[in-house]
């Protein structure tokens, strides 16, 4: 009877993509992983990065909790007596800062062999359903945004590819919380890049407006807020006029 864990990605289209974690292969990560989806961080999230031919990096801003702001260490210098699997389509990965150490929650999926990731990017995970879906995602269109770490190009999709949900099923074991880095020195990806709405321009409403109104109409906030009066503030707030 296999007994890892699985998570599964609900996306808003209706698709899902269900991954089997692996937590004799990257304990610490997949502690880290349970420990972020367990909690919601993940629920309501646009997939943020989409390079094709490389990989679909689900998010570079720690999912926009700071709860998830931590970086844990590389699990093979926590753990030198497992050996790291090799990554290619299928896995699921964790993305990280070099020496500085792994991030907490931003996972990606390579979309070719990546030999070179083997040893710094753990894979955690393998999808074992839904392929398709990131295949799919590979083709979206995309558009160029600022990011604050030089020599890094960052496109996201024009039209939000949002996960609804994560579920988990932990198949009746208890994960602890993650092994920090003692020292947290943040990326300035998240800790420099600010939602300022005044600097956005009314043509980014298609892709704004459905993850703001997703927030507001979430448990997160006590009373509902009408789609209609969002719309008029973010209307008001990127008027040049105003």
């Amino acid at each position: 009877m296999n007994t890892h864990p699985t998570a599964t990605l609900h996306m808003a289209n209706g698709s899902k993509i269900v991954i089997e974690l692996l937590p004799e292969a990257a304990p610490n990560t997949v502690n880290s992983f349970i420990y972020a989806a367990s909690r919601g961080f993940m629920d309501h999230h646009a997939i943020q990065r989409i390079v094709p031919g490389n990989w679909v990096d689900v998010t570079y801003q720690a999912f926009g909790h700071k709860e998830c702001q931590y970086l844990i260490p590389n699990e093979f210098e926590l753990h030198p007596e497992i050996e790291p699997l090799d990554s290619h389509p299928g896995c699921v990965c964790m993305g990280g800062y070099g020496e500085d150490g792994l991030a907490s929650c931003e996972f990606f999926f390579p979309l070719r062999d990546c030999p070179d990731h083997k040893g710094i990017y753990p894979v955690f995970g393998k999808v074992i359903e839904g392929m398709d879906e990131i295949w799919r995602l590979e083709k979206v269109k995309t558009r160029p945004v600022d990011f604050p770490i030089p020599g890094v190009e960052v496109n996201e999709p024009v039209e939000p590819e949002v996960i609804e949900k994560v579920e988990l099923d932990l198949k009746g074991q208890t994960y602890p919380e993650p092994i920090r880095m003692k020292v947290q020195n943040l990326p300035p990806c998240w800790t420099d890049m600010k939602f300022n709405i005044r600097e956005m321009k009314p043509e980014d409403k298609a892709i704004i407006m459905p993850m703001v109104s997703t927030f507001y109409h979430s448990p997160a906030v006590e009373h509902d807020v009408d789609t209609a009066v969002l719309e008029r503030t973010f209307d008001a707030a990127t008027d040049p006029a105003m």
